[in-house]
């Protein structure tokens, strides 16, 4: 028996019928799950047994979408190069991103407890609707630089039999005078040939999230096993202040409360 499951429950019905969850990013997480399982499965299969069908009991966690698009250049290794010579040459990658955090208070305390991230990307080069497989997604501070905060994102996929892995990051620095609306907001991210990031670098671009952009990101959040509305607000609120820092204070009270023009971040 070869059975393909997701490791934590998916969202249900009345999700998707809210918009907590969309169905581009229920494909990509059952494609995650189906090549993880080819990739790893054995001849023999699974034990016919109840317990072979079970999911993992989630604590409070939160999952939210993101997409962040830029200039990106092939054969280039130099994010801020490729990302003005992929401008210029009218290619742009678009990264859309399905994060999934089953348990927000490991993620928060251990810096290598990290998220699930699934998603597609869109390339010209490369085509559309690209499906990627098991991702990473983390946000942590290095032990010794307390006053950088990192923002991971990988997502391994393939093309045309090849493997690739695009790996970016978000250095957000608690400095004096620092722009901290471009640290939270922009991804130096670099294309891997292969499995993971040890492989060569063949291609580099810088993805951003334009303030619409973050303030849709902001109602995508939704929390999984929370036991009361209560529980729920204090997770999105703890979270957003978590991820968006000081812009969270500007960004997600002006999305709760529908106010006025988008705030405009310094530039």
């Amino acid at each position: 028996m070869h059975l393909i499951r997701p490791e934590y429950p998916l969202p249900l019905d009345p999700e998707l019928y809210l918009g907590e969850i969309d169905t581009a990013s229920l494909i990509a997480m059952g494609y995650s799950d189906g090549k993880h399982y080819l990739e790893n499965r054995t001849d023999e299969g699974l034990p016919f047994e109840p317990e072979t069908t079970k999911m993992k009991d989630g604590t409070l966690g939160i999952a939210f979408r993101e997409t962040m698009a830029g200039g990106f250049s092939l054969q280039e290794s130099d994010p801020e190069e490729g990302q003005r010579k992929g401008k210029a040459a009218g290619n742009i990658l678009s990264l859309h991103a399905a994060v999934e955090i089953v348990d927000i208070k490991r993620f928060r305390e251990e810096p290598t407890h990290a998220g699930r991230l699934t998603g597609h990307i869109d390339f010209r080069p490369f085509g559309g609707q690209i499906p990627g497989k098991n991702g990473v997604f983390n946000l942590f501070s290095p032990g010794d630089q307390p006053n950088l905060k990192l923002m991971v994102y990988e997502l391994p996929f393939e093309r045309d039999g090849q493997d690739y892995y695009l790996a970016g990051r978000k250095e957000v620095r608690n400095d004096p005078g620092f722009d901290l609306w471009k640290d939270t907001t922009t991804l130096y991210t670099r294309l891997h040939q292969g499995s993971d990031k040890t492989g060569p670098v063949v291609g580099a671009g810088v993805l951003t999230l334009g303030p619409e952009d973050l303030i849709k990101l902001v109602t995508t959040i939704r929390v999984t096993n929370a036991k009361s509305l209560k529980e729920k607000s204090e997770a999105i609120g703890d979270f957003t202040r978590f991820f968006l820092g000081e812009l969270a204070d500007t960004y997600l009270n002006h999305a709760a409360l529908g106010g006025g023009p988008t705030p405009t971040p310094r530039t």
